[in-house]
């Protein structure tokens, strides 16, 4: 008679008891970069798992992933690009975001072309950019690269595809800058929903090319929220000196926030001393966000002018040290200050 209480049924007890009771800082370690035997024991346990419990799970690892960089879920969320749950196929797409690996590509390929869920043909089409960017460097060949090309070319031209799986399509090939590219991103753009316009600024932006820089000029005057944003973001990327003053305005006068957050952002991309003098001024705003966005942007406005000021320790900030990091510190400055008193000693 076999053993019911082996060590790896106790794994898989343990995992089912732990999502039962949504403790998801206790399950993360034990699915963060599994072994063979926890993996197994993974599977196992998803088997007994409710619906409403895995997407509770897939949901907590995402966000887990996005919080902390040391947890790696790539094993999960590979092995769960097959369940039977559109909405969890979709999330482990998601949940791939970092994984550049070509393994990835053809069943990526695969859900953008047959998938029977819009949700996990758009989550797929999103994925799929990471490969055109690595062709475009130069760091995937291209008989990798091409099949992703064509696959996302022929859905972005099917009238009879989802818009919305469409439009993430053109996102994810913007990142070429030739012709047919940029016809595509222009048709887009007068496209009579407002969802692929939105999509085409966003691409405009993707693409590095100035060519589109009176569109997005125009749209940041939108009366689309939607098309300010993505304008405020693309003219960040594209570098748009002449877009200073209206992304001004927009951080003194637009009414949404993360439109105000995307000017800031934007700014700091863009440079120079116009636009570090008003990021300059914002540092003093009433608003928390507002002033912590302004600071991100100066960082990193002065990181690619080169401002020596900020190559030199830019994060540390001693009132955020622990107790006993600043204890550790003064120590690891004690005894540089006391070698280099040795070193002056005759």
């Amino acid at each position: 008679m076999s053993d019911k209480n082996t060590p790896e049924d106790q794994l898989v007890d343990r995992i089912c008891h732990l999502v039962a009771e949504q403790r998801w800082w206790h399950v993360a370690p034990l699915l963060s970069d599994p072994d063979s035997e926890r993996l197994a024991a993974f599977r196992q346990a998803w088997e007994r798992l409710s619906s409403e419990e895995r997407r509770q799970l897939v949901n907590a690892l995402l966000e887990m992933a996005e919080e902390d960089p040391l947890y790696d879920f790539r094993a999960i969320f590979r092995w769960l690009l097959a369940d039977a749950q559109p909405e969890v196929r979709a999330t482990a797409i998601h949940g791939l975001w970092e994984d550049e690996s070509p393994a990835l590509i053809r069943p990526l390929l695969h859900m953008l072309q047959h998938d029977p869920d819009v949700n996990v043909r758009e989550a797929a089409a999103i994925a799929l950019g990471r490969y055109v960017l690595a062709g475009e460097l130069g760091d995937l060949p291209m008989r990798e690269v091409t099949p992703v090309v064509e696959a996302l070319l022929q859905v972005v031209q099917n009238s009879e595809e989802d818009i919305d799986v469409r439009r993430r399509a053109l996102e994810s090939i913007a990142f070429i800058d030739e012709p047919h590219v940029r016809d595509l991103i222009e048709a887009a753009y007068y496209h009579p929903d407002t969802r692929m316009q939105v999509s085409a600024v966003f691409a405009m932006g993707r693409s590095g090319n100035t060519r589109w820089a009176s569109y997005v000029l125009t749209e940041l005057e939108s009366p689309d929220p939607e098309l300010r944003y993505e304008a405020a973001l693309a003219a960040g990327n594209l570098e748009l000196a002449d877009a200073i003053q209206p992304l001004r305005r927009l951080i003194e006068e637009d009414k949404d926030v993360e439109i105000q957050l995307a000017a800031i952002e934007a700014l700091g991309r863009i440079g120079g001393a116009e636009a570090e003098r008003i990021l300059l001024q914002l540092l003093d705003s009433p608003e928390d966000a507002i002033a912590e966005a302004a600071e991100d942007a100066l960082d990193e406005l002065r990181f690619w002018s080169g401002d020596p000021e900020t190559l030199l320790f830019p994060l540390l900030d001693f009132e955020d040290l622990a107790d006993e990091e600043r204890f550790l510190l003064d120590d690891d400055v004690d005894l540089f200050e006391e070698n280099g008193q040795e070193d002056r000693e005759p």
